[in-house]
């Protein structure tokens, strides 16, 4: 399936059914008087966060919702019926803008918040309402209330617990395909990933987490440049992040500055969400290499880089437990068995 995390659409709610003019004609009924019914109101307008969505690509084949309108009213005092519901499913975490992209709406987090976008028009009064003491058999009735129609714009920020950023090529997309089940393209050119992609990290029963993995930032993402703050979004909703440099290039110290001038211009905030450094691709590198690249890198960031490889697996797990602790998981290591030269051990043990 495409992912698709910007849609514009047109939404319009129902207009209310009109009221009736109707009056009480029946034999040996000598006071008939009006009983004309009122209209039904026009159907609203809803969107609704749905599990099981990821993506705004059903929004790209369908732009126009419409609701239903109001039934009339009706004589012997039989109103219209309410016009039906317009319904916009919707993935967790989209946010609702006005046409000028700059005015939310709603921001829906959670699995099965609702929120109504236009509201339908009430249904016109039947001329039973127009009866008073001096005008017994009004001829008179309202039209129903025109419903309201705009255009919006829809955009997904994806839910995760953690998230991957990076220059183009840091090796994101194979660290999250280690990390987890899933299946992101994977090549040796820059600019591979160009849509974020999601995984569940499994540590245990209990230690569960959503990694998220957004395409390469360049210089001036927060900007525009690239593929700019659009998907700079995406990582919003972590709560850390895994700062993938790779230790093959010249200048780590200069990618790792890059990313944080990106994040602090986009979002001071961000820019202070809990961080992990790793130094990425070790196994390209003979172990003096990477000892230089480590120098290098303390330039910029003066913590202890994680040592990681993506592609032999080295290092993937610690870091994996480095992110869950910063989440506040409590995850359970894996103990190495011990081995049979272990002093403890005793050789050919059974139980019987």
């Amino acid at each position: 399936m495409k992912f698709l995390d910007q849609a514009k659409v047109f939404i319009r709610s129902g207009d209310g059914g009109a009221g009736a003019v109707s009056f009480r004609r029946e034999k040996f009924i000598e006071y008939g008087g009006p009983d004309g019914g009122d209209g039904g109101r026009g159907g609203d307008v809803w969107a609704v966060a749905v599990e099981g969505l990821n993506t705004l690509i059903d929004f790209r084949y369908q732009q126009h919702f419409k609701a239903k309108k109001g039934g009339h009213g009706m004589g012997r005092n039989r109103f219209g019926a309410k016009g039906d519901d317009s319904i916009l499913m919707v993935p967790v975490g989209t946010q609702i803008y006005e046409e000028d992209q700059e005015t939310m709406i709603a921001d829906l987090t959670q699995e099965g918040q609702k929120v109504l976008l236009a509201q339908g028009g009430n249904g016109g009064w039947g001329n039973l309402r127009f009866k008073t003491s001096t005008n017994q058999a009004p001829a008179r009735s309202n039209p129903g209330a025109p419903g309201e129609e705009r255009w919006l714009w829809l955009r997904l920020k994806l839910i995760a617990d953690a998230g991957l950023v990076g220059l183009p090529n840091a090796g994101k997309s194979t660290f999250l395909a280690a990390a987890t089940a899933a299946h992101p393209k994977i090549a040796d050119y820059p600019f591979t990933t160009l849509h974020p992609g999601l995984g569940v990290v499994d540590l245990g029963t209990s230690t569960r987490f959503v990694l998220a993995d957004i395409p390469g930032l360049i210089e001036g993402a927060a900007e525009g440049a690239g593929l700019g703050h659009r998907f700079l979004g995406h990582v919003e909703r972590c709560k850390v992040l895994l700062h993938l440099i790779d230790c093959t290039q010249d200048d780590p110290a200069g990618a790792y500055k890059t990313i944080r001038n990106e994040l602090r211009a986009y979002d001071p905030e961000l820019a202070a969400r809990p961080e992990i450094v790793a130094l990425n691709k070790i196994d390209a590198l003979t172990p003096e290499l990477v000892k230089e690249q480590v120098k290098l890198l303390k330039k910029a960031y003066k913590g202890k880089p994680l040592l990681i490889s993506g592609v032999s697996g080295e290092g993937v797990k610690p870091a994996l437990y480095a992110i869950a602790e910063k989440l506040g998981l409590n995850a359970d290591r894996e103990e190495t068995a011990p081995s049979s030269d272990d002093p403890g051990t005793e050789e050919g043990w059974s139980p019987l």
